[in-house]
């Protein structure tokens, strides 16, 4: 599996203190919890994934290659997630 990171992910994963050998644990580990078919270019997912306890979300589209091209990484919060971490709080 080859991984190629957008300049956006990498901005990210610094600022998170997140390694690519936490990103590729949980693309192949994690569960997709939102699929995105129509984004532009490749179809993406958002996978949730867990490396020593810490949760993180990985957006990544998947070329005709099947090249995983990771577009941001960030953990989730419960601001904007439910305690499951897969579901979107509904905005009011």
């Amino acid at each position: 599996m080859n991984f190629l990171y957008r300049v956006h992910a990498i901005e990210r994963m610094f600022q998170r203190d997140v390694n690519e050998v936490d990103v590729e644990h949980v693309v192949k580990s994690g569960e997709i919890i939102e699929n995105y078919p129509d984004d532009q270019l490749y179809p993406s997912f958002l996978v949730l994934g867990y490396t020593d306890k810490r949760a993180l979300h990985v957006v990544y589209a998947k070329d005709e290659n099947d090249t995983i091209i990771v577009i941001t990484v960030y953990e989730p919060t419960l601001e904007k997630w439910l305690e499951d971490l897969k579901t979107r709080r509904k905005l009011s």
